[in-house]
């Protein structure tokens, strides 16, 4: 199967362009790669600040717009998932565990970035599309060192495929 990027888009405020779903299959594949992973699915969905808004306030408890969002689906998955689909005995979940997770980007959030760090609106996508997988895998940038590391694998998949600052 390898890894594969299922998309969606919920905004209108920018048109995403098959150039840009390409250049980011091309960044999951890299940054899988790179952290071994090889199997499963990203779903991926632009939104807008007002969604993303939602989300981070229902999920996260933080009432505000943000610009990526990480969803794992391993996380306690095989609790979950036997409480859920109430698995018959030697019944298994591959379909489900296939699932990585989502990574929802605000565009609004990142044309603001994108300008405020001068740089192009694909590469803040691709940025937050990176850091959005790394979280899938359990990154996390909570203390300076885990930033420094999770910022480090960001920057060396983003040059790989030329999306540099």
């Amino acid at each position: 199967m390898g890894l594969s990027l299922a998309w969606n888009n919920e905004q209108e405020i920018m048109e995403i362009g098959e150039d840009l779903i390409e250049l980011l299959d091309k960044l999951l594949q890299k940054a899988g790669e790179v952290e071994g992973v090889t199997e499963g699915e990203v779903a991926l969905t632009f939104v807008s600040d007002e969604a993303i808004h939602e989300l981070n306030r229902d999920y996260r408890g933080i009432d505000r717009p943000t610009d990526v969002l990480s969803f794992a689906m391993n996380e306690s998955l095989d609790e979950e998932m036997d409480i859920v689909y109430e698995l018959e005995e030697g019944e298994e979940l591959d379909d489900m565990t296939d699932v990585l997770g989502d990574i929802i980007i605000s565009v609004e959030r990142a044309q603001a970035q994108a300008e405020d760090y001068g740089h192009s609106l694909t590469r803040e996508i691709g940025f937050l599309f990176v850091h959005g997988f790394l979280h899938l895998l359990g990154y996390d940038h909570q203390d300076v060192a885990s930033e420094k590391v999770m910022m480090g694998k960001q920057e060396a998949v983003l040059a790989q495929v030329g999306l540099v600052r």
